[in-house]
Order: C-alpha cells, then structure tokens, then sequence
C-alpha cells in the first residue's frame, strides 16, 4: 500500500536532513523527513558546539542563502567566540557553544512550522528504484512512500558499529539501534561501499568537577551572531576550561591498549585525523607530556559536561581511571563512557557536483555518508542536496557553487573530484582563495544567490542590501576623508607607529597594521560619522581596506581560472579516444566524468599535460 506521494523525501534528520528538508520545502516541494527517532531530530550526537575554523565560515554561508543552521545556533548558544583573532581575518572564525537540546527542539520547531513538510518515525530499509531513477522509500514497517527524489542522510546509522574495549554491538549512536538494508541494495546496483569511524568522549557529572584546577575560557567580551538575521547577542554566557593529561593519565591509557580496538585490531577503518582520540594522541605523539582537555557545558540547565580532547574506546573502567588523574577530574563521576562508532559511507566520487549519484537519477546524498565529518560540513551538503533534488524534478539547471564562492564549493568540489579516505574536515587552508572566502562577508557573496533561488527571505535580502549600502558609503568615506596631525597623533603615538606631520588619509592610516577603524571613533573629524555605525559594518570596512591588494589579486586568479569552468565536456566524451593523454588520467576522467575542463583540472591524477592535450583538442 503507498501511504504518501511527495516531491522530495529526506531520509535521515540530522544536520544534513533537516537542512535538505528545509531547503526543498522553502522552495515548495511537498518533502516528508523519514527519521528513525523523532525525539532526536538534529541531536548533537558529539561536542555541543557549532563554527570553529573553517565550519564558522560554512556556517554564515549556510545562513546567507537562507539555510536555519547560523539562527538555531543563535537562539541556543550559550557563548560566543571569534577564533583566531590574533591572524589574518580570512582566519577568523566564528563559534558557539551551544545548549544540545534546545538546539535540537529549535530545529524540531521549525521543521513542524514548514507547512510543506510532514514526518515520519521508522527505518527506511529499501529504496524503490524503476528505470534507474528513484521513485520512492519502504520502511521497516512496511509503510511505502513514494516520490520524485530522495536525498539519503544517514550519518553513522548505516550498520553502524559501537566500540568500548572488547564490547562492541550495533548502534548508530549510544542507545539509538543502526539502520539496515540500503548499503546492501546500493552494493547490489553497483555502488561501492567503505567503513570509516569516528568516536566521542566520555559525558561526565559537572557537579564533581574541581573547576579552581582548570584554566577559564570565557567568551567575548562583545559576543556577536552568526545569522544576518539574528539581532541579539548573549547578554550573559557560560564559561568553558581548560586542563590537561599528564603522564601518569597516559601511563594508565596505555594498560588497556591491547584491550584497545583501535590497536587489536578489531577496528578497521580509518577515523579523523585531526579529531584523533586520546589512545591515539599519546600513541602517535609518545614525546607530548600533556594534552589539552576542553571541559565544555551542554547547556544552560544541565550539569552534563563534554570531555573535548578524551574522544575514546577504551574500556570504561581504563576511561574512569584515566580520567580521575587529570586535574579537576579526581573526583569526576561518569553519566557515559566514551565511545567509538563505524559505520557505511560511500566514495562521494560516485556522485555530480549537484549530490545527485550517477547511478542512480534523482536520488541525492548528503552528510557522512559521503565521508564528511562535522555538524557544519553535513548541513551545507544537506542545503545544496535539498535545493538540487527540488531544482530536479522542476527542471531547473543545478545549483552549484564554485571554490571561488563559497567554503561549501570547496568542500563539494574536493569530494566530488578528489574523494576520500578518511573523514573530510574543513580547514581554511583548503581554500585556495580564503582571503575572499572570509566569514564576514558571507551575505556579499551568497544572499543574492539564495534570493534569487527563493530560499533566502525579502526580510533577508533587504538587510542584505541595506548592509552592502552601509558598507559602501563608509568605504567611501575613508577613502575620502583626511585626519589632522594634531588628532591623530596621539593614538599613532599610543600604538607605537610614525606620527604624521600634516593631514593623513584615512585609508593611509588604516593600513598601517598597529591602527584599527575603532582608533578613529572618538576623534573630532570622525566620532560624529563612526558612532552610528556597528562594530561589524566597521570591521568589514577595515577589512577590505586593509587587504584590498591581496582582494583583487585573489579576484583575478578566479577570474583567470573560470575561463577553464565555462568550457563545457559533454558528458559521453571518449578520453579512451585521446591516445595522448596518461592512463591515470583516461582511468580518472572516465570514472568522474567531470563537466567542465575546470572541473577535469581538479581530480586527483590528472596533470597539468592532460589538460593542455584536452585543450589542444578542444580548439582552445
């Protein structure tokens, strides 16, 4: 019996799936999110955080094209921190710790206030494919729903494995059972397949905790906002801390190594490397006397505490011991090991550059089943796959961001063309053009975008022009306007760089390194100007004052090199034809089947005389 028809079916309501849902019913598919556990919905199954380096940058794009991740962190932050402040600004990098569980019933809520989304409880074991295009979902119950796409987010649930010490049994979270049957279907039409594994750290009892033995981490002084829409910044917020490891916790971590699953072997798969777990980390780095330990609140009303930096799957008894030697943890008392998880994915090599698989038509995936780890890496892929299984079926060319535009295309552009072995996390330093690619000028870049797409609001939009207007005049202004020596002198003098001795452009001073906007806010010439204005649109400005050599020069490489994005491949192309061409190349183009020479310039093994054969032949 078919119990529904939709446009678009989620599967999967984590990150990725609420973001896919969101996105495709705000643009008007009719979308029902199958999620095996209602009470969960985006559960921040690891640390209560969202942004950090490189993911506080997803998280403003995700908010500039009208995507909900930046509000709901907004409305459940219970601090606020600018990262790398002391760097460059293409390093800055927004944060925010966050109350797990209003997270997740912000989500909820707003997923029940779309009124083109409905849900579902139960485990979608089967898709319905004809023709090799998807047409529809069956669940373990029997229920059968049937649409024009699916988008498939199933996190660590695809027989996902939990691992503490020898113990290991099925889950795809503590207490939460794993799904069956889609890799095993998948497998069957040809897909490949792989494991990859992840962890997390032991939750521990706040209350019996010694926090006069750690290091405070507080935050911002002036906490901002991740949403452009958001108005309100935390008025108080939570500290966090710091302590550390020692020797004797490692020499206790090592008795249970060969009770270790990471080291016995009965974990196969490869898990972050750059979240490592703690076994790991003294393992790996065997001179290091300490490391640092992150003591980090779930909430505004709970003692639960997230050992960040103590990931494991040691034996629980090993983790307790271990634990109580650390300063501040003699007396710590456990709510849950930590523990590790393995789980399906599948090369995102199988896949366009809209999520879509190549397999199969109109079936989409998003989050860690492509490989990717993080909150923030799955809810961009949840966006862009819900946005493109809607374009789909209503015959609209893909929306695709390029490595020029956003984070998002940089991540979705190194899946698709380079793949993964290991769980994908974002860094700054996989951006070839950060220094465009900044986190405070995400609206500049992609509200437009969004708005024209139909997800980011007219409310959205408006801001949006109202800011860029804003931002403009200043410019203008600084580039204008000249500062008497008898004004300015003195803050020159107070941050140790040259006088001036007649009358100074603005911009002049502003790049000097030592001199910031906020210096001129109380100066004759410019407290009347600059006093209305807010210290982001004032920073934004300095910004691009500061650095608007290495802006256009940046500008003009992506210039140069989205020539190569516009010369089409038509998707039958024979490579096996070009005799000249390498056979890794021939072996590599032919499995990507990449759609433009931009895109071909990109896959791993492919060289730099590939592309000029590819050229010659395609008359350029």
């Amino acid at each position: 019996m078919i119990h529904g028809t939709y446009d678009v079916i989620v599967v999967g309501a984590g990150h990725a799936g609420c973001e896919a849902a969101h996105a495709a019913a705000t643009l008007g598919s009719s979308v029902l999110l199958v999620t095996m556990n209602m009470e969960a919905i985006a559960k921040m199954s690891c640390n209560p955080a969202m942004g950090g380096v490189a993911k506080g940058q997803i998280v403003r794009e995700i908010d500039a094209l009208g995507g909900m991740s930046g509000l709901i962190s907004d409305q459940s932050a219970i601090q606020f921190r600018m990262l790398n402040r002391s760097k460059g600004a293409a390093m800055w990098s927004p944060r925010t710790q966050n109350d797990r569980m209003v997270f997740s019933n912000l989500w909820r809520n707003s997923i029940e206030q779309n009124p083109n989304i409905s849900m579902f409880q139960d485990m979608v074991n089967e898709l319905i494919i004809e023709n090799n295009t998807v047409v529809g979902v069956k669940t373990a119950m029997g229920f059968i729903y049937k649409a024009a796409s699916v988008v498939l987010t199933s996190g660590t649930f695809m027989n996902g494995t939990i691992h503490i010490g020898r113990n290991q049994f099925g889950g795809g979270r503590m207490a939460e059972k794993a799904s069956t049957g889609i890799t095993e279907q998948l497998v069957s039409l040809g897909f490949e397949s792989g494991r990859m594994k992840t962890g997390t750290p032991p939750r521990v009892d706040g209350r019996t905790l010694d926090y006069s033995k750690m290091e405070e981490q507080a935050g911002d002084e002036t906490p901002g906002l991740f949403s452009y829409l958001s108005n309100t910044p935390l008025k108080t917020q939570r500290s966090c801390h710091i302590t550390y490891t020692n020797p004797e916790v490692h020499d206790v971590l090592r008795k249970g190594f060969d009770d270790s699953p990471m080291f016995n072997g009965t974990i196969k798969s490869i898990g972050p490397r750059y979240c490592p777990s703690v076994e790991d980390k003294i393992n790996r780095f065997a001179e290091r006397d300490r490391h640092q330990v992150f003591v980090e609140p779930e909430g505004w009303d709970t003692v639960e505490i997230y050992v960040n930096g103590f990931s494991t799957s040691l034996p629980a008894d090993i983790q307790i011991e271990a634990m109580r030697l650390i300063p501040g943890f003699e007396n710590a008392k456990i709510f849950r090991p930590g523990y590790a998880i393995e789980y399906d994915f599948f090369p995102p090599t199988q896949l366009s550059l809209n999520l879509e698989t190549k397999a199969i038509n109109n079936l989409f995936f998003a989050g860690q089943i492509n490989g990717t780890t993080g909150y923030e890496e799955a809810a961009s892929q949840g966006l862009m796959a819900g946005v493109n299984a809607h374009r789909k079926i209503t015959d609209n060319p893909p929306f695709i961001l390029s490595r020029s535009e956003a984070y998002i295309g940089v991540l979705i552009d190194d899946l698709i063309n380079k793949g993964t072995q290991e769980p994908y996390r974002m860094f700054t330093s996989r951006a070839e053009y950060r220094i465009l690619l900044r986190q405070d000028n995400a609206d500049s870049r992609l509200t437009g975008k969004g708005f024209e797409l139909g997800l980011a609001s007219e409310e959205r939009f408006n801001r949006y022009q109202e800011k860029e207007k804003a931002l403009h005049e200043l410019t203008d202004y600084i580039e204008k306007t000249s500062i008497p020596p008898d004004e300015i002198n003195p803050v020159l003098t107070k941050k140790n760089t040259a006088v001036v001795n007649q009358k100074y452009k603005f911009k002049k001073l502003l790049s000097r390194p030592q001199i910031q906007v906020s210096d001129f806010d109380d100066l004759n010439t410019t407290r009347t100007y600059l006093g209305g204005l807010s210290v982001d649109l004032k920073e934004q400005a300095e910004i691009l004052v500061k650095y608007r050599g290495y802006i256009e020069k940046e500008q003009e490489m992506a210039q140069k090199l989205e020539k190569y994005n516009s010369m089409v491949i038509k998707p039958d192309f024979d490579y096996n034809a070009l005799t000249s061409l390498s056979a890794e190349a021939k072996e590599k183009l032919d499995t990507i089947r990449p759609t433009t020479i931009g895109q071909a310039s990109r896959i791993s093994g492919v060289r730099p005389s590939d592309i000029s054969i590819l050229l010659v032949y395609f008359g350029r």
